[in-house]
């Protein structure tokens, strides 16, 4: 047992990941001060305005940038592609709202060989996923791979985002379709 606790201290420590998962990192993000020092620390990028709440996990947070005054709320998952040498990273650029349960994935399983069951035909290559300056995720949004949320755009709480969106619109639905455009 005592063999099993060091390896998992030494696991949350070097790994690539936040989340509850993790306890031996992850109380520190209920304080300001550690939540920056072992945010800053795992994460590609992460302002000092930027806030990743205990509750919320990242996966691969080498590939995940995080801008000024976002809030990586509880219950929000943000999955970059862990491979080497290929796309699937998150970019999420300053001033961007995110309500509580989002989330992020930038790959997705396979399932195109109809004679080779779903669990054994790997995984797609990855796409990077992009939340411009100013837009908004409501509450419990889902994020594809490879898309872009435009500037000051608007996603309304539990859509399944499954392309690009324009700046400036307000988008909601499963899949996710614009409703109107923002003046």
């Amino acid at each position: 047992m005592i063999k099993s606790f060091f390896a998992k201290r030494t696991f949350d420590l070097q790994s690539d990941r936040l989340g509850p998962d993790c306890p031996f990192t992850h109380w520190r993000l209920y304080f300001k001060e550690t939540m920056l020092a072992i945010s800053k620390s795992k994460f590609k990028a992460f302002s000092d305005t930027a806030e990743f709440r205990a509750g919320a996990y990242a996966i691969v947070c080498s590939k995940i940038s995080i801008g000024k005054n976002v809030i990586i709320r509880p219950n929000s998952m943000l999955f970059a592609d862990p491979r080497t040498g290929v796309d699937g990273s998150i970019i999420i650029e300053d001033d961007v709202m995110l309500g509580s349960g989002i989330h992020i994935y930038t790959g997705n399983h396979k399932f195109d060989l109809p004679d080779v069951n779903l669990i054994d035909q790997g995984h797609s290559l990855p796409k990077t996923v992009i939340l411009k300056e100013g837009c908004w995720l409501g509450a419990n949004v889902i994020i594809l791979p490879g898309v872009t949320i435009g500037k000051n755009s608007v996603v309304g709480a539990g859509s399944v985002v499954t392309k690009n969106i324009p700046d400036r619109v307000v988008v909601a639905g499963n899949p996710a379709q614009i409703l109107k455009t923002l003046e």
